[in-house]
């Protein structure tokens, strides 16, 4: 699988994930923030179904 996620976006998925999963156990306790799997998969794998579709890449152009 190509990588199409880069260094900074990656960073910014993976802590957005885990602060909307932080917010089902803390905060208002509510299934959304399970929701945060989305990001926290997809910052982990470098790579998002997104932007295949789209034919967008935040990766640097020599790194696969």
């Amino acid at each position: 699988m190509i990588r199409n996620v880069g260094s900074l976006d990656r960073i910014l998925r993976i802590v957005a994930g885990l602060i909307l999963i932080a917010l089902v156990f803390i905060g208002p306790k509510t299934p959304w923030g399970w929701i945060g799997l989305i990001p926290l998969v997809t910052g982990l794998a470098s790579r998002c179904p997104a932007y295949s579709i789209f034919g967008l890449s935040t990766c640097d152009k020599g790194r696969p």
